[in-house]
């Protein structure tokens, strides 16, 4: 073990919770309530929404930038029509010094256009441009609903590629993200990992989240994780302060190495920079 002290894991955890973004959904308030509540100057992902069209994310993004904070759009392929519309998607983007990207290959169940895959519309950035200066990608530590596990490997081999890092999807367990992580260097995967985790969040809504991104197979999420599935049956909020104090501690101890946290706050912005805030005095102290 590289550093297993009480010291090593307040310093993995304070290092970790310094380098966290948040995620936000672009819903009409989202730009107000996010320049009121998040500390300015912040990371923050807009996510894409198969019923929006990807203006919707770009118009939020133009708006945080404006007022001070680092904006990171998600594009969907599914999502977008065409070449032209990529090229007016890139051109607003450049226009307010955005610098990073996370493209998906979105929820919709049909493409709107021609564009089926992150990868292509990774390609067709790159063809396009202006490229940003860094691409994020998706990875799947519980796997994907949809998608076999061998499918996902070579997806993520196919894309590091083009891409910059990659984020998590939503996960509640620290050994499920170890071992994705080694699983990905043995698959020859050398991307940077950012551990996609929870914010303070309401459990009944985080739940539907839950199901509805397919964390795991719901039986065997309840039977391998069954303090969290118990906990998110407890009405009130949801905390990652476990989670993330079991990542710093594989991170102390040598296990893997994380780049940061990705907080999926579903909009519940204020409750999360509190908890952000407090666990930063924390792990400083």
């Amino acid at each position: 073990m590289a550093e297993s002290s009480t010291g090593g894991i307040s310093s993995a955890e304070a290092a970790l919770l310094a380098r966290a973004r948040y995620e936000v959904m672009p819903l009409p308030d989202v730009s107000r309530r996010a320049v009121a509540e998040l500390p300015r100057g912040a990371t923050v992902t807009v996510t894409a929404s198969p019923t929006r069209a990807p203006s919707a994310t770009v118009a939020v993004v133009e708006q945080l930038a404006t007022a001070g904070f680092d904006p990171v759009p998600h594009l969907a392929a599914r999502s977008v029509r065409d070449d032209a519309e990529l090229a007016g998607i890139l051109a607003r983007l450049a226009d307010a010094g955005v610098r990073d990207v996370f493209v998906v290959g979105g929820d919709a169940r049909e493409p709107v256009g021609r564009f089926t895959d992150a990868l292509g519309l990774i390609e067709a950035v790159e063809r396009i441009g202006p490229r940003p200066a860094r691409i994020g990608v998706a990875s799947y530590p519980d796997g994907h609903h949809r998608i076999d596990d061998a499918t996902l490997w070579a997806s993520l081999r196919a894309k590091q590629e083009h891409a910059d890092y990659t984020v998590t999807q939503l996960c509640f367990d620290a050994e499920t993200v170890g071992r994705f992580v080694a699983e990905a260097r043995a698959h020859g995967i050398d991307l940077p990992v950012v551990a996609g985790v929870p914010g303070v969040v309401d459990t009944p809504r985080l739940l539907r989240a839950a199901v509805r991104v397919g964390v795991g197979d719901a039986m065997r999420f309840a039977r391998t994780n069954p303090a969290t599935a118990a906990s998110l049956l407890r009405p009130g909020a949801y905390r990652p302060t476990g989670l993330v104090r079991g990542l710093a501690r594989q991170v102390a101890d040598g296990r893997c190495a994380i780049a940061g946290l990705h907080l999926y706050t579903f909009n519940e912005i204020a409750p999360t920079v509190r908890w952000l805030r407090a666990e930063q005095r924390r792990a400083a102290a």
